[in-house]
């Protein structure tokens, strides 16, 4: 009796080629792709900018001023797309910059020197990232209402502390660094310290155990507890990264403006989260890209800057920029619908 010839294994396991092309180089494509994007609507920016104004916006000192005012919303902006990537939100960043700033350029501070300004910038971030992070993770509260407390609550100390006034610094170590002569290279030191922040903030996300962790929260808490996460104590380092990122950010806004004032930091959460969206941060959590958030902040940036060289209103600006939050939300959920 012939035994049925079974076909050969080669062919019995040939896959068609769409099966096997991993799940991991459809998000790079799609992560390529909206880089690119990115990269284009900046490229057709400078454009406008340069036709409009070819004087005034391609002058290197026009671009050095953009690059060094992108620096300090740039850094809020990297520790604002790990909070939106483990699914929170933070609404007072611009609330903690302002504090800190002031708490930092107080007389009795600035007796310390250049190394009092910058720790005293650098724990009040800490600070209030670690109430934020306390009231989330072990308090049980939704991150929206315990930043929204704490951005009023900042708000309201950053006020009382200078008493509406504005606190001029007098350390020659701070004010030096925003001169020209200070520049590396033609390179503000602002935009090196927000080259490092986003190099490393790159780096951690998706290249550390502890990136990997912010993801798997914000795509499902429950699984990363299951999975053996410690969900509660990762969103306390996340909202603590996040007010670090706040108080180096002061920092810088002191040396660029020379001052501490209660208004610092006005709708800087606005335009970290929408950099944020924008760049790709998938605002339900579960996906984010430093490098697409550092582009959403040239963007908004450089759509500034445009608009004060063409003496454009700045309510102008703003319905500009709602309408950039829109329309990348809508993207975003089209793209989650097809995938």
């Amino acid at each position: 009796m012939t035994q049925p010839v079974s076909p050969p294994r080669d062919s019995a396991d040939k896959v068609p080629p769409a099966a096997q092309t991993p799940a991991w180089r459809a998000l790079v494509f799609r992560a390529d792709v909206r880089t690119l994007s990115l990269l284009g609507v900046l490229a057709v920016l400078v454009l406008i900018g340069g036709i409009t104004k070819p004087d005034e916006f391609l002058d290197t000192r026009n671009l050095q001023l953009v690059l060094t005012q992108a620096s300090v919303i740039g850094v809020v902006t990297v520790g604002m797309t790990f909070v939106i990537t483990s699914g929170g939100i933070d609404l007072s960043v611009g609330a903690i910059v302002a504090l800190a700033s002031v708490w930092a350029t107080t007389v009795a501070t600035q007796e310390y020197g250049f190394g009092g300004i910058l720790l005293t910038s650098v724990l009040v971030g800490l600070g209030c990232g670690l109430v934020n992070g306390l009231l989330i993770a072990y308090g049980g509260m939704v991150p929206f209402i315990a930043t929204l407390a704490m951005l009023a609550s900042a708000r309201g100390l950053a006020l009382q502390i200078t008493d509406g006034r504005t606190q001029i610094v007098t350390v020659d170590g701070i004010l030096d660094l925003g001169e020209r002569d200070s520049y590396v290279l033609g390179v503000p030191p602002l935009v090196m310290v927000f080259a490092v922040v986003t190099i490393i903030g790159w780096l951690v996300l998706n290249r550390t155990t502890f990136g990997r962790r912010t993801v798997a929260v914000g795509g499902n808490a429950e699984a990363a507890r299951l999975a053996g996460i410690d969900v509660r104590r990762q969103r306390l380092y996340l909202y603590l990264l996040s007010g670090l990122c706040c108080g180096i950010a002061a920092f810088l806004l002191i040396i660029l403006s020379g001052s501490g004032q209660n208004t610092n930091g006005n709708l800087y959460e606005l335009d970290a989260i929408a950099a944020a969206i924008i760049g790709g941060t998938l605002l339900s959590g579960g996906r984010g890209t430093i490098t697409g958030s550092v582009l959403g902040v040239l963007i908004f940036t450089t759509i500034t800057n445009i608009f004060a060289l063409n003496n454009l209103q700045s309510d102008v600006q703003q319905i500009a920029k709602g309408a950039i939050i829109v329309a990348a939300v809508l993207v975003q959920r089209r793209t989650a619908s097809t995938t």
